[in-house]
């Protein structure tokens, strides 16, 4: 039985891992966990923020995720999303989700991200 998601992958390109980190946690503001000794040879990074974990993989043949991607629920999504513009994120809104307002961004080697809150009184 599936009890609960431990984590996302999104994948990155070799040689990314300060690209990301400036941006996972510097913008979205996330803390950097440490790999295992064994898994940190292959390169990449992981990321949490209370029990959100993502977790950027190096991979040679590395394309951006434009459609798949993870849904982050935040709070105060306003402040979050001008957190991320200030900071150089693209902020690109969408209002087609009933009851949710959200934003997608993109981390800095184009994986698509989402953000959203379930809008005052859902």
């Amino acid at each position: 039985m599936l009890a609960a998601v431990d984590h996302v992958q999104l994948a990155a390109p070799p040689g990314a891992e300060e690209a990301l980190r400036a941006y996972y946690a510097g913008v979205l503001g996330m803390t950097e966990i440490p790999k295992p000794p064994v898994l940190a040879r292959r390169g990449g990074c992981w990321f949490s923020a209370g029990a959100v974990q993502l977790h950027l993989g190096i991979d040679p043949d590395f394309r951006p995720a434009k459609k798949a991607h993870p849904g982050l629920r935040v709070t105060d999504i306003e402040a979050y999303a001008t957190r991320l513009a200030a900071r150089g994120a693209p902020v690109t809104w969408d209002t087609e989700l009933p009851g949710h307002r959200r934003f997608y961004s993109e981390d800095p080697v184009g994986n698509r991200l989402e953000f959203l809150e379930p809008a005052p009184g859902v």
